[in-house]
């Protein structure tokens, strides 16, 4: 799972999320980018991440292009080692 959001980070796919002092590159949606090939709009501001490289807890507050949101809810999927954090935009 690392080799390939390392080569999607390299390819430029990803966006640098920095929690505390640490960054990690997530692959991050937010709701008006269009999903499934166009099909539909993203409902929520989320990221998707290795598991092994960040841990998140509903409350924590992460920082993405200059924009804090604090983390509502953190999911596991696929064979789990993904998560996926959903976020709400803090002002």
């Amino acid at each position: 799972m690392e080799d390939l959001y390392d080569a999607a980070e390299r390819a430029g796919l990803l966006t640098p999320v920095v929690v505390g002092t640490t960054t990690v590159h997530c692959a991050f949606r937010a709701p008006d980018e269009t999903v499934l090939e166009g099909l539909a709009l993203a409902r929520d501001f989320e990221i998707e991440y290795a598991a092994s490289r960040l841990a998140l807890a509903p409350g924590d507050v992460v920082t993405i292009v200059g924009q804090s949101y604090r983390v509502r809810e953190v999911s596991a999927f696929g064979d789990g080692r993904e998560c996926r954090a959903k976020l709400a935009r803090l002002p």
